[in-house]
């Protein structure tokens, strides 16, 4: 499964990953287990995880955390997540299914908190964690404008904020770009991705992270 080989995971329990990746549609026409007492039970967990993330690591009023919360397991931030898991290779849908474009996104949605529950249920809640902090939310940056939200926050304290280009390395069909951020002519983010545009918002998260003060630590490596 190229989701299990894109999280390192080995896992114990193969059918539960097999039937996380199952539609109601291709169950019903295998009389097999689909994934919706999966995606129950993992749209708990990721809720919890990111509640406890948002709470131990940002200093947040109630409202903030529960706004930031409702963006980062928005249909949206599901499908971001599960196009980095490339779950489409492995979802399984029944005939009827295939040819409804229209429900794709939340298909994709369920599925991804599906495979969550598996994690949990095959590897225990330290591993699902990892998964959700280490690698899920590091692709919001591609739905969360994290460049604009460092600009209006700089502009009410008049303070600069500049992005310099300081590495470029890799072929021309698959480069990676590293940032860094400056606020005031100080360094304080760096950010990488596969286009100059991605690197930046990584590198503007790391700044509203420091100049905020919202991460008092730094979020812990749970791999």
């Amino acid at each position: 499964m190229k989701c299990l080989e894109i999280l390192k995971i080995k896992p114990n329990d193969l059918d539960l990953y097999k039937q996380a990746l199952t539609h109601r549609s291709y169950a019903y026409e295998h009389n097999t287990k689909s994934y919706e007492r999966l995606e129950y039970l993992g749209d708990a967990i990721l809720e919890f995880v990111i509640s406890e993330y948002l709470y131990d690591n940002f200093d947040m009023e109630e409202g903030e955390m529960t706004k930031e919360r409702s963006r980062l397991v928005c249909t949206e931030a599901l499908n971001t997540y599960a196009l980095f898991l490339k779950i489409e290779d492995d979802l399984k849908l029944g005939k009827g299914e295939i040819k409804n474009l229209a429900n794709r996104k939340g298909v994709l949605a369920d599925t991804v908190e599906a495979l969550l529950a598996a994690i949990y249920l095959d590897q225990g809640m330290a591993k699902v964690k990892s998964v959700i902090i280490n690698k899920l939310l590091n692709q919001e940056s591609k739905f969360i404008d994290y460049k604009s939200q460092l600009q209006e926050a700089m502009q009410t304290v008049g303070k600069i904020v500049a992005y310099e280009l300081i590495n470029e390395s890799g072929p021309a069909h698959d480069k990676l770009f590293t940032v860094i951020i400056k606020v005031d002519d100080i360094v304080y983010g760096e950010g990488t991705g596969k286009t100059k545009k991605e690197a930046e918002q990584q590198a503007a998260f790391k700044a509203l992270e420091k100049e905020a003060k919202k991460v008092p630590n730094q979020p812990k490596n749970l791999t």
